[in-house]
């Protein structure tokens, strides 16, 4: 798992110089670094005779700007704040519901977002889902220290802490630790308190991280001994044997997400039995079977989630009981002007302003 991860990153920063691998036909998918892991699509690669081309990106507002520019690519990854932006700057394609095989096993509440709708066409297939929460050593600090989020400002965490460069995740800690569960609610006064608190943070950080892999190797160290993760941290840390927990129930909860794969409008002109191939590939049982077991994320196929050991799916913190679920900021799509406040403000406070 770390090895490929590892590997991506070194892809990911050459990314800009030209797309990893050249197999499966001429399709082209833009995202994140670490997806090309063939376990994700083996049904695309035994069709196919390989995989497709990857090219990579750091976060989604590096994305934005990159395909505004005019990179171009058949596929993107964006994740569920993110797709009304790219549709309203006409990145993306509609796809069609009857060519992907499992459309009506995926999640209804994923799927039928009217944010991810124009004129009844989708344009949005949800796949994989998971949390942002409190994640943190159990060998040096205790539950106690972690039952609130105000953990993260606490100055007696000073350089023991990482959070996410994404500014999504930034900003739903930031909301929840404010008592906002609601972040399309948000009024410019919880944004000023929200932006107040990661800059609090902000003199706690060690690091800002940018990939599971980098934030683990933080964490292994001990120099980092509280962070705001996704389940990716906690699945791969705990089978290797750290002590690493994820704490969900803080006093203020934690964040889920829902990323996915779409059409772009500015394509290569590969098929678009490719691009449903891929798609298809990504939504069968296997592939939910593995981004569960070795990733720790969840799947919006909700028929082949229901027929795992839900054990295992409890053991990798996708279980949601009442509790959990209504002390959760769901990162749905926020007001067009908030987002672009949010992006300015965070690239100030990382800088140190």
């Amino acid at each position: 798992m770390y090895r490929i991860r590892s590997a991506a990153l070194g892809l990911a920063a050459a990314a800009l110089t030209g797309p990893a691998f050249a197999e499966g036909g001429n399709l082209v998918v833009f995202d994140w670094a670490g997806y090309e892991d063939p376990a994700f699509y083996q049904g695309y690669i035994d069709q196919h005779g390989g995989p497709p081309t990857f090219a990579f990106f750091a976060d989604e507002e590096e994305a934005f700007q990159k395909l505004r520019s005019g990179f171009k690519a058949d596929a993107a990854h964006p994740c569920s704040q993110s797709v009304p932006k790219w549709m309203e700057a006409g990145l993306l394609a509609p796809v069609d519901p009857s060519r992907i095989d499992r459309w009506d096993d995926l999640e209804a509440s994923f799927r039928e977002i009217e944010a991810y709708m124009k004129d009844g066409q989708h344009y949005f297939i949800p796949v994989d889902w998971g949390n942002t929460a409190l994640t943190y050593n159990t060998e040096l600090l205790t539950e106690d220290q972690v039952q609130s989020l105000q953990a993260f400002v606490d100055p007696s965490h000073a350089g023991r802490v990482s959070l996410p460069a994404n500014v999504d995740d930034a900003y739903a800690l930031a909301f929840l630790a404010n008592g906002v569960k609601d972040w399309t609610r948000a009024t410019e006064e919880d944004f000023q308190k929200a932006s107040d608190f990661l800059r609090r943070a902000h003199q706690n950080v060690r690091a800002y991280w940018d990939s599971g892999s980098a934030l683990a190797q933080l964490m292994q160290s001990g120099e980092v001994y509280l962070a705001w993760a996704w389940n990716e941290t906690f699945a791969t840390m705990t089978a290797e044997g750290h002590p690493i927990a994820m704490k969900r129930d803080t006093d203020e909860g934690s964040s889920s997400w829902v990323c996915g794969y779409s059409r772009l409008a500015e394509d290569t002109g590969a098929s678009d039995d490719l691009f449903y191939d891929f798609v298809n590939a990504w939504l069968e049982p296997a592939s939910v079977e593995y981004i569960v077991s070795a990733w720790g994320y969840g799947h919006s196929n909700t028929q082949a989630m229901a027929a795992m050991d839900q054990e295992t799916v409890a053991a990798m913190g996708l279980d949601f009981n009442d509790t959990i679920r209504g002390n959760t900021l769901w990162q749905a799509p926020v007001p067009a002007d908030l987002r672009e406040k949010m992006i300015a403000e965070f690239e100030l406070i990382k800088a140190g302003f």
